[in-house]
């Protein structure tokens, strides 16, 4: 299958193209201007490496998948439209109130330990423009207040009169029973309609979100209508394009849940960390190729250090409490965890930390990016820190493509953080490297112990264009490295993985044992219903896309708890349907079971009873794979790819020493680099200190050992 993954990432936006048997890879510049540039570039780059024109390439592609940050870069920039908000009378302050956490969600832990600054987050939707109308429908899905239509016409006009170019409906219980919510759409659609000028999307939150939790489900309806004019210009601008050169296949976009929809299907919170996900999908893929069970994958572009772990050959793991900026939304996302730390992070001297260098979160992005990029960019970066110590090569960066200017390197270090703390430029250029290193370890310490396990029992995956460069100080007690041929451009290629998934989710409490005697449920009918609906759901969108129903594999997942407990652990269901006793027992102990690995076997307590919260299915579509090859081991003398050398600043040295250099692309499977060494690839460089080796195994990967 000829197929293009695309991910766009704050700096660059890489590109993984699989045609007629050839792998390739490309990187350009992100555009931030319009992404719609640097989607139409990183494809022509890819099609040129083919000898082929894009119109001629893209008539040939069976698929394009697109990971972005188009959602998240304009939730930072807060340039959404002006949304109203439609709830049931006496709830309209539930989103303002938020709950406690509101305070410190999404927040870093230096702000949170700082509390005479913290704040709630501005809300997207003012007080002014959040309303409520007469109706009420109760737990159980009956109306038991018809709505005042009357009401609800007199509360729109007021809302346009002031300012509303959209409106999101949470009623209570609307996804239980959505008669009210679908009324008030068809209320504002008939006083303003499609065909006028002044037509206004109308988001229902019971659609985003089809379970419990009033807070989180308005507030993923929020983000959807905040984010979706800015997404439907962006991606109306990419398949445009597309179609006029020939492309008559889907746009497929990621998704947070860890599969991928048609662009038409996903909303525009789903899209949310949609490339640290991919990225993890793809560690899964090639941690089964290998064997690996436990694998940590980090991804350090240029803007941001992304962590991710395989447990167990599993990536089932969620946010407890997923937050999409500073607010808690109630969609399915796979854990990742995401840190200001890139090749563009800016490092900065704070005089009231008594002269301590801070390295991150900001980032000089693509444009004008690190000083040594000659764009424009002052501040020193990560990126000129690694060129001041010789370890990057100003003539050979992104293949040459890039000159960089060592001398503004050096001077951007030298002003604003040598000269500050009386030190040298090199010693100033070591300390940034060193502490985005340590903040890079700690984030992947932090996530391997706070999961319970040791580092020690992990793999690292290093991906990213700046990874390679940074993996020697970042790997920590881990001991083994893994580096990829396509390791810049691993978010893509990790795309390239993934299988079509649609992720269906409802509410429904079941009890499967009784607290105390610990009976099994007789009522089959609830569970099996339920079900059979998600199902229903599932094939008709399925068909809609032009799948067939009958290849999907449906996987179910519970929301289940013990009796006596308030927060619920997601659990695969060993069951679709159940029509025995055996069939719930075997419900319950595979949620025993993960609840113990989870935390601990001495909380399981299936004597306070055993329920269900909510189900969630999952529609899953295969899609053909590039599988690593395997290649005949040869020497292990590396000098067939010795480039030369050059002056390198090692630490242990305490100053530079002459090393070697290698191309890595001339490196075959068997040989073995021994630090201290440069290794030079097209998109990035790996850094082998001197009691280290990087050797090639028989699939082309590089491994750091030492």
């Amino acid at each position: 299958m000829n197929s293009i993954d695309i991910d766009v990432g704050g700096t660059f936006t890489d590109l993984v193209l699989n045609f007629r048997d050839k792998t390739l890879i490309k990187k350009v510049p992100t555009t931030p201007y319009d992404l719609s540039v640097c989607f139409s570039r990183v494809i022509e780059e890819g099609a040129g490496a083919l000898g082929l024109k894009i119109d001629e390439l893209l008539p040939s592609v069976d698929m394009i998948r697109y990971s972005t940050t188009i959602a998240m870069n304009r939730l930072i920039e807060r340039k959404g439209p002006r949304l109203a908000l439609i709830t049931t009378e006496g709830h309209e302050d539930v989103v303002l109130i938020g709950r406690g956490a509101q305070w410190i969600d999404g927040t870093r832990v230096a702000e949170r330990r700082n509390l005479a600054i913290q704040k709630k987050p501005d809300p997207l939707i003012p007080r002014e423009l959040i309303v409520g109308v007469k109706e009420r429908v109760d737990s159980r899905g009956d109306v038991i207040r018809p709505l005042d239509e009357k009401n609800v016409r007199e509360q729109v006009r007021y809302l346009v009169s002031k300012g509303a170019r959209g409106f999101v409906v949470s009623l209570l219980w609307g996804f239980l029973n959505p008669v009210h919510e679908r009324r008030v759409k068809e209320i504002i659609r008939d006083e303003y309609k499609e065909f006028h000028i002044g037509y206004m999307p109308v988001v229902l939150a019971g659609q985003v979100v089809g379970k419990l939790g009033e807070y989180e489900r308005t507030l993923a309806a929020i983000l959807d209508a905040y984010l979706q004019r800015s997404m439907q210009i962006e991606l109306s601008a990419m398949w445009d394009k597309l179609r006029e050169r020939g492309y008559k296949k889907p746009l497929l976009m990621i998704q947070s849940s860890g599969g991928i929809a048609e662009v038409f299907r996903t909303s525009a919170s789903r899209t949310f960390n949609s490339g640290p996900v991919s990225g993890l999908m793809g560690a899964h893929h090639v941690a089964q190729s290998l064997g690996y069970q436990n694998v940590v994958m980090t991804d350090m572009g240029g803007t941001s250090f992304d962590v991710g772990l395989v447990v167990k050959d599993s990536v089932r793991s969620y946010d407890f409490r997923p937050i999409i900026d500073r607010w808690m939304v109630g969609i399915t996302m796979i854990k990742t965890l995401s840190i200001g730390a890139g090749g563009g992070s800016i490092a900065s001297v704070d005089r009231l930390l008594q002269n301590r260098v801070q390295v991150g979160p900001r980032s000089a992005g693509s444009m004008p990016g690190p000083a040594c990029f000659n764009l424009g960019g002052t501040e020193p970066t990560v990126t000129d820190a690694d060129v001041v110590l010789g370890y990057v090569n100003p003539e050979y960066y992104f293949g040459g493509k890039m000159r960089l200017d060592k001398n503004r390197a050096i001077a951007a270090v030298r002003d604003k953080i040598a000269k500050p703390l009386g030190i040298s430029v090199e010693e100033g250029a070591a300390i940034i490297r060193k502490i985005v290193n340590g903040n890079m370890a700690s984030a992947i310490m932090k996530e391997v112990h706070l999961r319970g396990y040791s580092p020690e029992e992990f793999i690292l995956f290093v991906g990213g264009g700046a990874g390679p460069t940074h993996a020697e100080g970042f790997k920590g007690d881990i001991p083994k490295t893994v580096m990829f041929p396509f390791s810049p451009v691993f978010c893509a290629y990790g795309s390239s993985t993934m299988d079509i998934m649609h992720v269906y989710e409802t509410s429904k409490k079941l009890t499967l044992m009784t607290p105390g005697d610990q009976q099994v449920t007789n009522d089959y009918a609830a569970y099996n219903s339920t079900v059979e609906s998600l199902l229903k759901q599932a094939h008709k969108d399925l068909v809609a896309d032009g799948l067939d129903p009958a290849k999907a594999v449906f996987v179910l997942e519970l929301d289940m708890l013990y009796g006596g407990q308030f927060h619920v652990k997601r659990a695969l269901s060993p069951r679709l349907s159940i029509a025995s006793a055996d069939d719930v027992r075997a419900i319950c102990d595979a949620f025993n079971k993960e609840f113990s690995e989870a935390f601990s076997p001495f909380v399981v307590n299936p004597e306070g009873g055993t329920f269900i919260e909510s189900f969630i299915l999952k529609a899953i579509v295969a899609t053909p794979k590039v599988h690593l090859p395997k290649l005949p081991l040869e020497k292990s003398d590396p000098s067939g790819a010795r480039k030369g050398e050059r002056q390198a600043y090692w630490p242990d040295a305490k100053g530079y020493c002459a090393t070697p250099t290698f191309t890595y692309e001339s490196l075959r499977s068997g040989n073995v680099v021994e630090g201290p060494a440069i290794i030079e690839g097209q998109y990035t460089t790996m850094v082998v200190p001197p009691s280290m080796r990087f050797s090639i195994d028989e699939r082309g990967l590089g491994i750091l050992e030492g």
